[in-house]
């Protein structure tokens, strides 16, 4: 039996896109135009095994539509999409039960890698004591159907470099390598009078942020496995100026 996928989005040439492609997926679609309606055609959710929905609409936003998802189908697998994208607004949609963060425009291939990786994952636990979904860790952030995972078991690497696992949306795993060059290093020396050692955490936060960006921007894994932090936001100076110089 066909997957059945509730798309909730306000511009109708984009609804139109999203169903086409996952028609030609297989999947069995029906679209609501803006939150309110989407809300209403999801119900208790029993007749639907996935959701797509747009973050900026007319109306109730996509947090909110999602937030009262959640309230009537704990295990709502809902795929938010945004043209308006931050890591902090794909956090604030992971607490709330987002399955998957997905960047407009995105390719047909991006958006039917997402569903199936959502409709894979398992539904949230259940607390013994209250019968209510857990609320989600937000140790990683799965974008465009990809996920970082943290991974102690990885081989060491030298003191400039960090060791990612990421999941790709069929399942497999792939070991990424970000450097840190000398010379970012050496800017925030410069600019801060402090000397971040290139084994200092900083730099395992802003590793992992570039791998995250590049999974949003680009919707694969990086070429070669492999990532180089050569320039660092100047808006990112202050934080660094007051890093721990131990950790």
């Amino acid at each position: 039996m066909s997957k059945r996928i509730l798309i909730i989005d306000d511009e109708s040439h984009i609804r139109r896109m999203m169903r086409l492609t996952l028609e030609a997926a297989g999947y069995e679609i029906a679209e609501a135009e803006d939150g309110n309606a989407g809300i209403e055609l999801y119900a208790n959710g029993t007749e639907w095994d996935g959701v797509v929905l747009d973050q900026r609409m007319a109306g109730i936003d996509g947090l909110e539509t999602l937030r009262q998802l959640k309230s009537r189908d704990a295990n709502a697998r809902v795929v938010m999409v945004t043209a308006y994208a931050s890591i902090e607004l794909a956090v604030d949609a992971m607490k709330l039960g987002a399955t998957d963060f997905v960047r407009k425009p995105m390719t047909p291939e991006t958006l039917r890698n997402a569903v199936a990786a959502a409709l894979a994952k398992a539904p949230p636990r259940v607390s013994p004591a209250t019968s209510q979904p857990e609320p989600p860790l937000i140790q990683t952030i799965t974008m465009n159907g990809f996920t970082i995972l943290d991974d102690d078991d990885a081989p060491a690497v030298e003191e400039n470099q960090r060791r990612f696992t990421v999941v790709s949306p069929d399942g497999r795993r792939h070991d990424v390598l970000v450097e840190i060059d000398i010379e970012v290093i050496g800017y925030v020396h410069r600019m801060t009078n402090r000397w971040l050692a290139a084994s200092n955490s900083f730099w395992s936060v802003q590793a992992q942020e570039l791998l995250t960006d590049f999974l949003w921007s680009h919707g694969e894994v990086p070429p070669l496995r492999r990532l180089v932090l050569k320039n660092l936001d100047p808006d990112r100076l202050p934080v660094a100026a007051r890093w721990t110089t131990g950790n």
